[in-house]
C-alpha cells in the first residue's frame, strides 16, 4: 500500500465490518449447506458462480484484461485461500461444530507471524510474539487435548487437524496475495481468485466421487439457502472486502478478524444450531482471541529522546572524508570537520570532529 495514499475510514470501516461479522456466519451457514449438498462440490459451485458474476462486472466497469501471468498469481492464490483454506474447513465441518472449527481457524494471525518470521531477512521476534504465539497455541491444545469432545462425541483427530492446516494455508495466501502481481482493479483480482478456487474445488469435490448418485431432489431448502447466503454475503461481499483488506492494510492488522470471527460463530452456532459451548471451549477461545489481541496490539514506540540519540549516531558511521569524491553529488559540498567539543548534547559527529556532506540541493 503506497502510505502517501491511505484508505478513507468509512471504506475500512465497511471493509472490515464485511469481514468481522458476515465471515463469522458463515460457518454456520455453511454447516447447513452441508447437510444435503456435497461439500466441495457446494464450495467449488458458491465461487465459481460469484467469480464468474464478480468478473463480468469488474469487466464490464473498464477492467483491462488480466495477462496470463496475473492469472497464475491468482490460481496459487485461489489454491491457498480457497481449496486449503475453505476446503478443509468445509470438510471438517461434517465432523465438528460451525463455532468449534472457527476456533481452530481463528489462529490464522499467529501462523501469519510465523510465516513472516521465517521470511528471509526477517527480524527476530520480541517477546511479546513469542507469548502470544504460546498462548495461542495453548488454546488449540486446551481445544483438541485428550478428552475433549465436541458435543459428547468423540473427536475426529483428521478434522482436528485440518483446520489448523486452513489457517496455515489461508494465512500463506494472504501474504502471497499481497505482493504478488494482480489486476490493479480489486473487483477483478477477487474474480480471478474466486474461479480459479472454485475450480480446484470442484475438481477436487468430483476427484473424490462425491458427484456420483447425487440427486438434487434430496437438498433441503436450508441448504439451498445457506448456500444462496454463501454465495452473496459469504463471497461477493465479504470476500472482495477480505481481498481489498489484503492489498491496502498490514497484514497482521488484516487477520484481526479472527478477534470477532470465532465469537460470532460460536454464539451463532448455540444460539441457532443449539451448539453446546463448554467451560472448555470458552477457556480456550480466550486464551486464542487474547493471543490474537496481544499480537495486534501496536508496539510502543521509542521515546523521542531514544530517536534523537539513534539519529545521532547515525552520521557517525561514515565521514566526509571516507566517501570518494566520485560518489558526492554535484550539488553537495564538503563542510571542514567541526571542532571537537565535549558538550554531551551534541551530535556524535559534532562531539569527534568528524565532518559530513552538507548543503545538498
Amino acid at each position: 500500500m503506497n502510505e502517501n495514499t491511505k484508505p478513507a475510514l468509512l471504506t475500512l470501516v465497511l471493509a472490515f465490518g464485511a469481514v468481522y461479522l458476515i465471515w463469522g456466519s458463515t460457518y454456520l451457514a455453511i454447516r447447513y449447506a452441508i447437510e444435503t449438498l456435497p461439500g466441495l462440490t457446494m464450495a467449488g459451485a458458491r465461487f465459481l458462480l460469484a467469480g464468474g458474476l464478480l468478473y463480468a462486472w469488474a469487466r464490464w466497469r473498464g477492467a483491462a484484461s488480466p495477462t496470463l501471468h496475473q492469472w497464475r498469481n491468482a490460481a496459487i492464490i485461489g489454491a491457498l485461500l480457497l481449496l486449503g483454506g475453505n476446503g478443509l474447513v468445509v470438510w471438517a465441518e461434517h465432523y465438528v461444530h460451525s463455532g468449534w472449527a472457527a476456533l481452530l481457524v481463528g489462529t490464522e494471525p499467529l501462523w501469519v507471524v510465523i510465516l513472516m518470521l521465517l521470511a528471509p531477512g526477517s527480524k527476530r521476534p520480541d517477546l511479546r510474539t513469542v507469548v502470544a504465539i504460546a498462548i495461542g497455541f495453548a488454546g488449540v491444545v486446551v481445544l483438541t487435548a485428550p478428552g475433549a469432545e465436541d458435543g459428547g462425541s468423540p473427536l475426529f483427530l483428521p478434522a482436528v487437524l485440518a483446520l489448523p492446516l486452513a489457517a496455515l494455508s489461508w494465512a500463506a495466501g494472504s501474504l502471497y496475495g499481497r505482493r504478488a502481481d494482480l489486476p490493479r482493479s480489486a473487483p477483478l483480482a477477487t474474480a480471478m481468485q474466486m474461479l480459479a478456487g472454485g475450480a480446484f474445488l470442484l475438481l477436487t469435490g468430483t476427484g473424490v466421487g462425491e458427484l456420483r448418485g447425487i440427486d438434487p431432489s434430496t437438498f433441503s431448502m436450508t441448504s439451498i439457502l445457506a448456500f444462496g447466503y454463501l454465495v452473496v454475503f459469504g463471497s461477493l461481499i465479504a470476500f472482495t472486502a477480505y481481498a481489498w483488506l489484503v492489498r491496502n492494510v498490514e497484514p497482521t492488522l488484516v487477520a484481526t478478524y479472527a478477534y470477532v470471527n470465532p465469537v460470532v460463530a460460536v454464539v451463532l452456532g448455540w444460539w441457532l444450531a443449539d451448539e453446546p459451548v463448554s467451560q472448555r471451549t470458552l477457556f480456550a477461545a480466550a486464551l486464542i482471541v487474547g493471543a490474537v489481541v496481544l499480537l495486534s496490539m501496536p508496539k510502543r514506540r521509542p521515546s523521542s529522546l531514544a530517536r534523537i540519540d539513534a539519529s545521532s549516531r547515525a552520521p557517525a558511521l561514515r565521514t566526509a572524508d571516507e566517501v570518494p569524491a566520485d560518489e558526492v553529488p554535484a550539488s553537495c559540498a564538503r563542510v571542514p570537520p567541526a571542532p571537537p567539543t565535549t558538550d554531551p548534547q551534541a551530535p556524535t559527529g559534532a562531539r569527534d570532529g568528524l565532518g559530513k556532506l552538507d548543503r545538498c540541493a
